[in-house]
């Protein structure tokens, strides 16, 4: 899995870094999203990646199998 961020779509909401901390973080010049591991491992980091793409409310994030 990996985790791909269009930062030209994300208005900087934080939901993605509420989700998962291990995963997201915000820039602090604008507040749009960081990933801070775009290939995480393990069932519970891939289902959280999961969570924070559905929760996205500008779709910023997207999923690649």
């Amino acid at each position: 899995m990996r985790i791909t961020a269009d930062t030209d779509k994300c208005i900087g909401a934080g939901q993605c870094l509420f989700t998962e901390p291990d995963l997201f973080d915000q820039s602090e010049a604008d507040g749009r999203v960081v990933v801070l591991n775009a290939e995480p491992v393990g069932e519970l980091l891939a289902q959280k990646a999961r969570e924070a793409v559905y929760l996205c409310p500008s779709r910023a994030l997207s999923l690649a199998e």
